[in-house]
């Protein structure tokens, strides 16, 4: 484990960390100009620019462990915004021993009886975690609200309440990141109707995406008054334009790394040993193993 020197030294930043480079190079990458960011990424270069953030991915993990971090991540935003998209973006490559991601269903009985934010606290981050919520406590401000789940006055409490709470998720030495995902609403009808087509994405479409469809501006007006009340200088919202799902993916990790300081982790190198030699005790086996059968 890190020292509380180190942790603190790694909060303050600075030119050493890799995030500022990170930041550096996707900005070249991505920064074509304005006309040419209205153009369709290429599948080759959007895998290009996502393998070189996938390395820095992995460099923030060795640090975040070395250095005994506790990152926190919270996607929010629209239905069919592409939160897990994004997500799985960011850890189809890292360790999900470090990348720990968290999708809470409906509360329990028990749950409803607790102080609302109460079961998301438990999966806070330790030291050398990044813990990303697919959605979070916001829900009381968003689809609980929306749907008629809370009363106004609960809305109320827990607008006032947040940014105090998020303070002290702060003040603890978590570094607290916000992203709300918006999407317009054709492209929100695109991709919700896909889903009611493909098999491969029906279980996406919940009863609540349903419910929620026809309440556009609802949802704009609960958002508007969520952000007025909790996009704070310790918590800010960060928004991502997510029409483009390959550009809002890369846009974002690149906003990630460059919001978390941190370090190369020296290695050794490894070198794979030579494999040892059959030895004379060892007698091939005589199984009859059951093989899959070869249907590709």
């Amino acid at each position: 484990m890190a020292s509380d020197g180190k942790r603190k030294a790694a909060a303050k930043g600075g030119k050493a960390f890799r995030g500022d480079a990170a930041r550096q190079r996707a900005a070249n990458f991505l920064d074509k100009g304005s006309a040419a960011s209205q153009e369709t990424m290429s599948s080759k270069d959007y895998e290009q620019a996502l393998r070189k953030l996938h390395v820095e991915l992995v460099r923030l993990q060795e640090w975040v462990k070395k250095a005994a971090m506790k990152v926190c991540v919270v996607f929010e935003g629209r239905d069919g915004a592409g939160k897990g998209g994004c997500i799985k973006a960011i850890t189809e490559r890292v360790s999900p021993r470090v990348f720990r991601v968290v999708a809470l269903p409906a509360p329990t009985e028990r749950e409803k009886s607790q102080m609302y934010v109460q079961r998301y606290f438990a999966h806070l981050p330790a030291a050398g975690e990044i813990t990303i919520f697919d959605r979070s406590w916001y829900n009381r401000a968003g689809v609980e609200r929306v749907l008629g789940f809370c009363t106004e006055e609960q809305v109320k409490r827990f607008l006032a309440g947040t940014p105090l709470v998020e303070k002290a998720i702060v003040e603890s030495g978590i570094i607290l990141l916000k992203y709300w995902l918006e999407v317009s609403p054709e492209e929100q009808t695109r991709r919700l109707s896909e889903r009611i087509s493909d098999g491969r994405k029906i279980w996406k479409l919940s009863p609540m995406d349903i419910k929620s469809y026809d309440r556009w501006y609802d949802y704009s007006q609960a958002r508007d008054d969520m952000f007025k009340a909790t996009d704070t200088a310790w918590a800010p919202w960060h928004v991502v334009p997510s029409d483009d799902k390959r550009r809002a993916r890369l846009n974002l990790i690149s906003h990630l790394l460059s919001s978390i300081p941190y370090q190369d982790v020296q290695r050794e190198k490894v070198k794979l040993p030579k494999r040892q030699k059959k030895p004379d005790t060892y007698q091939d086996a005589n199984y009859p193993f059951r093989y899959i059968p070869n249907a590709y």
